[in-house]
């Protein structure tokens, strides 16, 4: 700020220049209100993208259209709760089971001789190998590789040479050597260190007995020529234990065999947790149980019909022409009650009538009409004209059609098994996606999230019409800034003129005296 400047003159300079500057900046403050509503506008589009990604991954996807939020079954266990476990499934066909589980499936299983106590998964392959501590270790202990393969995997990469190397040198943990090997998906195996034991762990990922001949590596754990990591750091393997197949008895059959501790039959899901030994069998019956499906489609209706409200809220909001964004020096002379009612007006109608969400709310709708004679048949309806598509929901129709036909409301919401994608709600999910990528790629929002707080692209077209304000702000602000500099320089060489005017009067008036 430039001194203020009184001379002879006897004026205000700072009042002078201050209201000569208002004027000047009159443009500046236009272009203030115009980036604040942009802004406003883009937090809008974030709300309405924050609101349509929730219900189309968090409640769509998520929630609804798993198969057990329709399923209008349920599974009752008696006897033997301790060893297995039931869950109904949507084409439970009724049928009574007795299950006797002789055998639980197992994986197949290496273990390693052990490297002795007071190992952790910090503890360094060189240090497992040298007995030393990590800080005793030469530089050749480090470099030096360790090889692994198993299943037909190695575990190499090349070197920037082209060479191949390997993954693990003296410096690998065993804590990195585990989770390598866990996160190879082609090794088919999971891998663990017992600290009690100093065994490394192998185990296949699937369960059951090994198919002889197969190429799968399914049960499979095959090891190649180079495996210094299990003969030299971890002192040898001891044998092989091979997975074994589940074996259950139902209703006195004969066995049955299963690669796997949790499968289907006549609809149910089994899930073996222990061997019924002499604690007796397990008794399984299926009964109707609709209530779950009618509060995942009372919930949906809910979810739906608040989305719709808030989009339509959105484009029929009342615009106030005459409310633009607050000044700085605006506030300064108000209450801070009638700041807030001003800025909510401001903020009032900003995305009214906007083309992304009146084609969201007609997708939306279109689709319920499209599905309406059987949706009626389920309880559910639309509302008046006024109400903008409100889905009524009758619950005691909706539950007579689920004890009636189950499956026919499976295949409407979720879709038949011959078009599973073909469901009401991977419909609406499919729609929906549509609005997000177009909010993005208009205002810069995150279509992957409902964070309220992530933030924007700069390269959408909200974005670059920000960077567009704030270089106009900045090239306004330099400007004004000269502009001030220049009046205060003019008002101060007037007051220096007029001092020297005045003091050339005082001379000529002293001489003729």
């Amino acid at each position: 700020m430039v001194t203020r400047i009184n001379g002879f003159s006897g004026m205000d300079i700072d009042s002078l220049v201050k209201n000569m500057m208002t004027a000047k900046k009159v443009p500046l403050n236009k272009l203030y209100q115009q980036k604040e509503i942009l802004n406003w506008t883009r937090d809008s589009y974030r709300e309405i993208s924050s609101k349509l990604y929730d219900f189309r991954i968090n409640k769509l996807t998520d929630k609804y259209n798993v198969s057990s939020a329709l399923n209008a079954n349920k599974a009752v266990v008696t006897g033997n709760t301790s060893a297995v476990k039931a869950e109904a499934t949507a084409n439970a066909n009724g049928i009574d089971m007795e299950v006797t589980v002789n055998q639980l499936a197992t994986s197949t299983t290496l273990e390693t001789i052990g490297v002795g106590l007071n190992k952790t998964s910090k503890t360094t392959l060189a240090e497992l190998v040298t007995g030393k501590k990590y800080d005793d270790l030469t530089d050749s202990e480090k470099e030096k590789n360790y090889t692994l393969n198993i299943n037909g995997v190695t575990f190499s990469t090349k070197d920037k040479d082209g060479n191949i190397q390997s993954l693990f040198n003296g410096t690998t943990s065993i804590g990195t050597l585990v989770s390598t090997i866990n996160a190879n998906s082609e090794a088919n195996v999971n891998a663990s260190f017992d600290e009690i034991t100093g065994q490394l762990i192998i185990r296949s990922k699937a369960l059951g007995a090994p198919i002889d001949g197969s190429t799968s590596k399914d049960g499979k754990i095959e090891l190649g020529s180079e495996n210094s990591i299990l003969t030299e750091v971890f002192k040898g393997v001891k044998p092989l234990k091979p997975g074994v197949d589940a074996i259950v008895k139902i209703n006195g059959s004969d066995e049955i065999k299963q690669k796997s501790n949790t499968f289907t039959i006549n609809g149910i899901q089994l899930t073996l947790l222990a061997e019924t030994g002499t604690n007796g069998t397990t008794k399984i019956s299926s009964q109707s149980d609709p209530d779950k499906a009618i509060e995942t489609i009372k919930s949906f209706v809910e979810d739906y019909n608040s989305l719709l409200k808030l989009l339509n809220s959105k484009v029929s909001e009342a615009k106030y022409s005459d409310y633009t964004p607050l000044t700085e020096e605006q506030k300064k002379e108000m209450k801070e009650s009638e700041i807030l009612t001003w800025t909510q007006k401001a903020q009032s109608g900003l995305l009214k009538n906007d083309d992304i969400l009146t084609s969201t709310i007609s997708s939306m709708r279109m689709i319920i009409t499209e599905n309406l004679g059987k949706l009626s048949d389920m309880g559910i309806t639309t509302g008046t004209y006024t109400e903008g598509g409100k889905l009524i929901l009758d619950e005691k129709k909706l539950k007579q059609a689920l004890i009636n036909n189950p499956q026919s409301v499976i295949d409407l919401f979720q879709g038949p098994a011959s078009a599973p994608n073909e469901g009401l709600f991977d419909k609406l999910g499919d729609q929906l996606a549509i609005p997000l990528e177009s909010i993005s790629k208009r205002a810069g929002t995150n279509k992957f999230t409902a964070d309220l707080t992530s933030t924007f692209k700069e390269e959408s077209v909200m974005g670059k019409k920000l960077k567009e304000y704030n270089s106009r702000i900045a090239t306004m602000l330099t400007n004004l800034n000269n502009a001030e500099t220049r009046y205060y320089k003019q008002f101060s060489a007037m007051e220096t003129a007029m001092n020297k005017l005045q003091s050339q009067s005082n001379s000529l008036f002293s001489t003729s005296s």
